[in-house]
């Protein structure tokens, strides 16, 4: 069984007969499994980087991602859009989560914090608390450290604002927190961020638990997400068949993620009902920031991520934005289109060109046409969900996917490019939940080819719901001439 983890999902016999191919096209073992290896990972494990305001940790974020993604500026409460990074470190992938700081009148700072620890410890496998070592532990830091020892989930303490030799002595001080080692780190200057995130790898497992797909048969997970007011309450209300969830007309009254057991035609399942994403999150909508930061989680957790979209209004950038979320997290996909009883002809007439061009990205994704207030085609809910999850669990064995990309090649041939026309020489799925595939290729595979060859994956194998991640391997120079040797 361990064998079949170190190679993906390529069974032992298999994989002796494609790392047999690879030899034989003049592929780099080594380079090959690791291919393999990072195709098939599974869910990357999640690091959460929590912290008073302006500690600095999104200047943090930056460091451990190596780009300037996550918004720094010199004031707390500085918000963004997205809230969930992939970095790498000493050759392992993982996923950073920017839980960034905010004041909140109506919170007071002291719970804002908590509020982010507490997602922190719902949505990871390890944290990164940062303390600045210049102003010492205070009573917040102190609170942070209550919830966090109490989750039981591993700490890396990190002592920020060290600049120096003379720092080092602030850092020392922060033992007193009673979480082991304080690293000094200089967030701005890269300073002690190496051994820091040494210490990161050791915390965070190499897989992450399953929260889904276990093999007693636990309940199917399934996130409604949408941004506010589209209906996500009413929808869970409706399939509960009785109101377990604040339903309010105001946008925004749902803050927490709300669990729920139902039982739909025969089959148990748990819903997740999450905050609606706001466009822009200021200073003052601190639990807003907070709701979004909860639904990033509850993507995480799930299987499945049903999008609520409100059809009565334009489908707009915040709504494309929630599906990318989705999306990049690798799950499977419903599109489900709200208040559908609401629309006259015009509007379902403009609407149908909208999802034509807005909804392009995900056109592969079950669609349903519902109303959480009438229940209107509710019955179809659970059909779509069940499609999308057996296209994001469907895997293709080798041999099946190399007599496909055989076909494909020859009758759709590369563009010629340089005087060179690369050519996919073999291919495997390494992973599902989503379905990854690792090709190998002769030269670099342009973006439109690799959109090309997703397609006629699709038509071919169906993948219906899911995203497919593609992952393209160029043989090495030295692997062609050894090749022409022989």
């Amino acid at each position: 069984m361990n064998d079949q983890q170190d190679h993906g999902a390529l069974g032992d016999a298999e994989y002796a007969e494609f790392m047999e191919l690879a030899a034989e096209e003049g592929f780099d073992i080594e380079d090959v499994e690791g291919a393999l290896q990072e195709a098939g990972h599974g869910p990357l494990p999640v690091l959460a980087v929590v912290g008073r305001p302006n500690v600095g940790k999104s200047t943090l974020v930056n460091r451990i991602i190596g780009r300037r993604e996550a918004v720094v500026e010199d004031k707390p409460g500085v918000t963004r859009d997205r809230v969930t990074y992939e970095a790498e470190w000493a050759g392992r992938r993982f996923k950073v989560v920017d839980t960034g700081g905010w004041e909140q009148d109506v919170l007071g700072i002291d719970a804002s914090v908590a509020a982010q620890a507490e997602y922190a410890i719902e949505a990871c496998d390890a944290v990164v608390f940062v303390v600045d070592a210049k102003v010492g532990a205070t009573d917040t830091d102190e609170a942070v450290v209550r919830l966090l020892r109490k989750a039981g989930k591993p700490v890396v303490l990190c002592a920020n604002k060290v600049d120096g030799q003379s720092g080092e002595s602030d850092a020392a001080s922060l033992w007193s927190l009673g979480l082991g080692y304080p690293h000094p780190v200089s967030s701005l200057h890269g300073r002690g961020t190496g051994d820091m995130l040494d210490a990161v790898l050791e915390a965070l497992p190499e897989a992450p638990e399953q929260t889904f797909g276990t093999a007693v048969g636990g309940p199917r997970r399934i996130a409604l997400i949408g941004r506010p007011n589209v209906g996500k309450s009413s929808l869970l209300n409706k399939v509960a068949k009785e109101d377990r969830v604040v339903v309010n007309e105001m946008a925004g009254t749902t803050r927490d993620p709300v669990d729920e057991l139902i039982q739909l035609g025969g089959v148990v399942w748990k819903f997740i009902d999450t905050a609606g994403i706001r466009k822009k999150v200021h200073l003052q909508q601190g639990a807003d920031y907070y709701a979004s930061l909860r639904t990033a989680a509850a993507v995480e957790k799930a299987e499945v991520a049903v999008i609520l979209i409100d059809t009565t209004e334009n489908i707009s950038v915040q709504d494309q934005r929630i599906i990318t979320m989705a999306v990049e997290a690798g799950r499977a996909i419903v599109i489900a289109y709200n208040k559908w009883d609401n629309l006259d002809e015009e509007r379902r007439y403009y609407l149908e060109r909208e999802i034509e061009t807005e909804m392009q990205q995900v056109a592969w994704a079950p669609r349903v046409n519902v109303s959480a207030l009438t229940g209107r085609h509710m019955e179809k809910l659970v059909p779509a969900i069940e499609t999308a999850l057996a296209g994001w669990e469907t895997r293709i064995p080798t041999g099946r996917l190399n007599a496909f990309l055989g076909e494909v090649v020859a009758a759709h041939p590369h563009p010629i490019r340089g005087g060179k026309q690369p050519r996919i020489l073999f291919g495997t799925q390494a992973g599902s939940k989503p379905p990854r595939f690792v090709l190998f290729a002769s030269g670099f595979l342009e973006h439109g080819y690799r959109r090309f060859i997703e397609r006629r994956l699709r038509e071919e194998f169906g993948f219906e719901g899911t995203p497919i991640h593609i992952s393209v391997r160029v043989r090495e120079k030295r692997g062609a001439q050894h090749k022409r040797k022989m």
